[in-house]
């Protein structure tokens, strides 16, 4: 993984969260329309600026394998930076094979910055199919453009 020159910016902290941020993290989640499917504290990194939780991102954890989800940062906070610091941050905190889902090509373009590739709904693990097997559902119903990734260690690829 590339490592990028950013930096948090005055006054921000990157923190594990804790069971006092659940309120700020279900408002971040929910505000940015996300799946709002466990939710759980324990798995949550933040971002917080004199007091407030601004940016969040979960490794949630399934057998053999994590999800890099809930990235969010609040609006007036974006374009700063965050978003990647909590990428690179999540991909390094990761101990097991890591993928995520987004919709939409511009999101997708965004993730294989950072090692992401794309790949086929029946090339994830069991246990993300199960998880994302609506998402999938509705991608060949209604043409909802979701696009599942699988993170490619680009240190590793020689």
């Amino acid at each position: 993984m590339k490592q990028s020159n950013l930096s948090l910016p005055p006054g921000c902290t990157l923190r594990r969260a804790t069971s006092r941020d659940m309120r700020s993290l279900r408002w971040l989640v929910f505000s940015a329309i996300l799946d709002p499917t466990q939710l759980r504290w324990q798995q949550f990194w933040v971002i917080e600026s004199q007091g407030d939780v601004i940016a969040c991102g979960q490794l949630r954890n399934f057998a053999q394998t994590q999800e890099l989800g809930s990235l969010v940062v609040t609006p007036t906070w974006r374009g700063r930076g965050l978003a990647t610091l909590l990428i690179q941050h999540l991909i390094n905190q990761a101990t097991q094979p890591l993928y995520l889902e987004c919709l939409g090509e511009r999101l997708a373009k965004f993730y294989s910055r950072f090692g992401f590739v794309q790949i086929n709904f029946e090339n994830l693990p069991k246990s993300l199919q199960r998880k994302f097997n609506l998402s999938q559902l509705a991608k060949k119903l209604i043409k909802v453009p979701v696009v599942f990734m699988h993170y490619q260690d680009q240190i590793n690829q020689c």
